[in-house]
């Protein structure tokens, strides 16, 4: 058992849980715990909610200009920059994923805090024209006050990120309740908005189940919106129980993302796209594209190429640089895409390659890339989000019909198209039902690009210059400039 203790983050200081209890968090390449994380409930939520709503109404923070927030973001991207090994190292132990991939991403963190920290000041309202001279109509965009953020175990620090940095630029406090499978790497990224001088209580985490702890932050009054990223069905249940209060959500929610690929494409890069887009971080993304589309007269050719790579993927520790794929990050979730995979094969797809976890890989959470064929695209694994390594390919042979199918889902998040030719490319961009599309490339991302998904993909928007939108208040003020008396409102003028 580890003896290492992680505590909350309220107020700026580190504090023990309310009941005393800590659970362990698991190290997903052995299978073992490597720390303890403090077991957060309802009492840490409020006093987490209420530094946060004391820094946002009193002391240092709401009397910063925004200018001077936007340096304190800066200086907080630059902190991360100096500390991307240490963070990275965290996050790859937490939840599995190659080192130098969380590297890489972490490593991107920086240009979100100068980003935002840019559009800090720029937050403005606009003056606005009215059937009166005398009146004066201008509006005013506020921050909105403390912010919910609930984050996933695939991306801590950067969907943690895409939630706080543009929540802080507009003026808001935080409160962060982090997985309660990777909350190593968040709580150290606390210790650098310390150190970056934000003051107490702009930013504060709580760790603990979704349950005990995530449950009471969605139903704390104190809370004016939850931001989340996790499974479709989680992010439901929020968006009820905010609603129930009126509170408002950002939720970016699961995916089934189409990856169609057309005869007159560069077929080798498209195979790479596949690759990256569904075995890339072992397909525990939401924008996987687990769902393959291949025209028919180059789908052989397009599969071989898949499954000659995939068959060639390095599986192994992923603080190992010969590593291509590191395990799953929860037991749970090798079971589940072991469920699935039995699923697919009773519902008549045909396995192509792996469905199993590999041997010689001891008691870590690993799973062998997965290629299904001869599955329909009404089958249950090409219409529930698995978050694994499980791709499913399919034919098609005309656009109109891949788009039909491409877009029969309830998800809506992204897309990969590969084609040369530009007429096509465009048609379907517009044509496809999904907030994010790729063409000619997949998984491409930046903070000045919003991200959003279309039906159950969520609602509300990530990045860009319009996500301030999402953690303000808009107001209209009107402003009387004569002088002179007002008339009696009850005597009509001829």
């Amino acid at each position: 058992m580890t003896e290492q203790y992680y505590d909350h983050f309220i107020g700026g200081d580190w504090r023990p849980p309310a009941t005393g209890e800590y659970f362990d968090s698991f190290n997903p390449a052995t299978g073992r715990p490597w720390y303890r994380a403090a077991r957060g409930n309802h009492v840490d939520v409020a006093d987490a909610v209420v530094a946060a709503r004391n820094a946002f109404s009193d002391g240092i923070w709401p009397r910063l200009t925004p200018t001077k927030r936007g340096k304190l973001l800066r200086r907080l991207g630059d902190l991360i920059e100096e500390n991307a090994e240490e963070l990275a190292r965290k996050e790859s132990l937490d939840n599995g994923k190659l080192l130098r991939e969380m590297l890489g991403q972490v490593k991107t963190l920086p240009e979100y805090y100068h980003y935002f920290g840019g559009l800090a000041d720029k937050v403005n309202g606009e003056l606005l024209n009215t059937l009166d001279p005398a009146i004066l109509n201008y509006t005013r965009r506020e921050p909105l006050g403390v912010i919910g953020a609930i984050t996933p175990w695939n991306s801590p620090l950067l969907l943690t990120t895409t939630k706080v940095a543009p929540a802080l630029a507009a003026g808001n406090t935080v409160v962060v309740k982090p997985s309660e499978h990777t909350a190593a790497s968040v709580l150290a990224l606390a210790q650098l908005f310390d150190q970056a001088g934000f003051p107490p209580g702009v930013i504060n985490i709580v760790t603990g189940y979704g349950t005990e702890a995530g449950a009471p932050l969605v139903r704390n009054p104190g809370v004016a919106k939850i931001a989340f990223t996790g499974s479709t069905a989680t992010g439901r249940a929020i968006a009820r129980e905010a609603g129930s209060r009126l509170a408002g959500v950002a939720l970016e929610l699961g995916g089934k993302s189409p990856n169609i690929v057309f005869a007159d494409a560069d077929l080798d890069n498209a195979a790479t796209g596949i690759v990256a887009g569904i075995f890339a971080a072992g397909g525990q993304s939401c924008i996987a594209g687990s769902r393959v589309f291949l025209q028919d007269s180059i789908y052989d050719e397009v599969l071989a190429k898949v499954v000659d790579r995939a068959k060639s993927i390095r599986i192994g520790d992923p603080l190992e640089a010969t590593t291509e794929l590191g395990p799953l990050a929860l037991r749970e979730q090798v079971e589940k895409v072991e469920r699935y995979v039995e699923l697919g094969l009773r519902e008549g797809g045909d396995l192509l390659l792996g469905g199993a976890r590999p041997v010689g890989q001891g008691d870590g959470w690993f799973y062998q890339p997965t290629i299904f064929t001869g599955v329909e695209n009404t089958h249950t694994i090409c219409q529930e989000e698995i978050f694994g390594p499980v791709m499913a390919a399919l034919r098609f042979t005309t656009e109109d019909e891949v788009v039909r199918q491409a877009n029969d889902t309830e998800f809506g998040l992204a897309a990969g198209v590969w084609t040369s030719d530009l007429g096509r490319a465009h048609r379907m961009a517009e044509s496809l039902e999904c907030g994010t599309i790729w063409v000619n490339t997949y998984r491409a991302m930046s903070p000045l690009s919003p991200r959003a998904g279309f039906k159950q993909s969520g609602m509300g928007v990530e990045n860009g210059p319009s996500v301030l939108n999402e953690y303000c208040h808009p107001k209209s003020v009107w402003v009387n400039l004569d002088q002179g008396r007002m008339e009696d409102p009850f005597v009509l003028r001829t």
